[in-house]
């Protein structure tokens, strides 16, 4: 097995755990309230905490790969992800369980903030396009089947298989890449790693989801404050964990990466949405709503690898504007959804969306890593994970608030079905209007190619 091989196959292996993880706990949180005897506010960090610990160490991890050798932090992470899997599935309470999640989120980040630099390390830059596009189409399966997986699994099973299977999975990928993979990668190899940075980094982003999360404003404005002081604080020093000059002064690099998140943002909350109004409204089982939903990631994976081709030959923000301006118009028609919406036009707007999200993420992916020197692939690969996973957070904190203020903290019964459809559709319009700026920043950034 040659090393372009090996590492294609290890990155989507790692690329499909981890998103799997994070999406598939939602459906096992009932039970495993019912098993611990808690509130929702601590099933809520047993989901938020995996996504927080994620986020927090996918920039700092992506530094230190960058230094110390890529292929050490990605298996290292690959070993640690699977231990947080095995020491979940065996958590005797509810807190130890959302510290045994915040392991398996660090490994995660690990992995988050290298696979991609890795493959962008090793596959030319003609190749690396679609490389990437396998590797995007791969995240996107394991994201979106997790809700189906999870509840199969979790229904026949009980919620503690859906981290045992992580496990083997994870320990083969960790044998593999530790035997396999041939190389290092460490470009940035002698510069010191930014402590200072990486901590105000991780509290800037703790709270600023939690604010939004919780809808505490003290700790948002918190947040924001330390945003600025971590944007200056970077400026100034020699070798900062984030290097703000890619924001300042490279286009392409800033603005893919804000339409990373915004498209994320518009998203990522479709599936939980979806899946309540299947459910609820629709009165369809777990498993009928599952075959739903799976039109999306089916559409995603057969056009992710296809875009991510296509954009080594046409200008990547061509291909992805088009698959962000897809995702807006099914955003849209989503969000004129009733009681009385036929099934068939669901599934085909989930299709719809599945297309459009296969043209985006993959000649994003490629802009942004392209748009870098080889020294900064780490940095740019743990950005793109880490607009995945602050996407992905701030997508559930709006829907969230969306329900709070239209719903309230209701059960939903048939008395509050028109209540949630309207929740729904407000959901759906804010998600639409992200998505159509995105295009504009999407079209903005400008040329990778002369």
């Amino acid at each position: 097995m040659n090393l372009r091989i090996t590492a294609l196959l290890v990155a989507c292996i790692a690329s499909f755990l981890t998103p799997f993880m994070g999406s598939a706990t939602n459906i096992a949180l009932p039970p495993i309230g019912q098993e611990f005897k808690v509130d929702a506010i601590v099933l809520g960090w047993i989901a938020t905490s995996y996504l927080l610990a994620a986020g927090i160490f996918s920039v700092p991890f992506g530094r230190i790969a960058d230094i110390k050798g890529r292929k050490r932090i990605f298996v290292v992470g690959l070993f640690v992800y699977s231990l947080g899997s095995l020491l979940s599935a065996l958590a005797p309470s509810a807190e130890l369980l959302i510290f045994f999640r915040i392991i398996q989120g660090t490994g995660g980040a690990m992995i988050f903030a290298t696979g991609i630099a890795i493959l962008t390390s090793i596959f030319p830059p003609e190749e690396r396009g679609k490389a990437i596009g396998i590797n995007v189409g791969v995240v996107y399966i394991g994201l979106s089947l997790g809700p189906f997986l999870g509840g199969f699994l979790t229904q026949n099973f009980g919620w503690r298989s859906i981290f045992f299977i992580n496990v083997p999975i994870g320990l083969l990928a960790f044998i593999l890449a530790l035997s396999k993979l041939r190389g290092e990668w460490a470009e940035a190899r002698g510069e010191r790693l930014d402590v200072v940075g990486s901590v105000i980094y991780g509290f800037t982003l703790l709270l600023i989801i939690y604010g939004l999360t919780e809808v505490e404003i003290p700790y948002f404005s918190i947040g924001l404050l330390l945003l600025v002081v971590f944007a200056i604080y970077e400026s100034r020093i020699k070798h900062p964990v984030f290097e703000i000059r890619l924001l300042r002064e490279n286009i392409t690099f800033s603005l893919s990466s804000l339409a990373a998140l915004l498209n994320y943002s518009a998203t990522f909350a479709v599936g939980f949405i979806l899946s309540l109004y299947l459910q609820y409204v629709k009165s369809f089982t777990p498993q009928q709503a599952g075959v739903i939903l799976i039109s999306q990631p089916v559409l995603m994976a057969i056009f992710a690898p296809f875009a991510g081709w296509l954009s080594d030959r046409i200008e990547p923000r061509i291909v992805a504007s088009a698959g962000m301006a897809v995702t807006t118009l099914s955003l849209f028609i989503f969000s004129g959804i009733s009681s009385n919406t036929p099934t068939n036009l669901i599934i085909a707007n989930l299709m719809f969306l599945g297309f459009g999200l296969g043209l985006f993420s993959s000649p994003n992916t490629n802009a942004i890593m392209s748009s870098v020197e080889k020294k900064f692939f780490g940095i740019a690969s743990a950005t793109v994970a880490t607009m995945r996973l602050v996407g992905q957070i701030l997508s559930m904190a709006f829907t969230m608030l969306v329900f709070s203020i239209i719903m309230g903290k209701v059960e939903i019964t048939p008395t509050y079905h028109s209540l949630f459809i309207q929740s729904a559709r407000t959901s759906f319009i804010i998600f639409a209007t992200l998505c159509f700026f995105g295009i504009f920043f999407s079209l903005g950034r400008g040329k990778i190619r002369g």
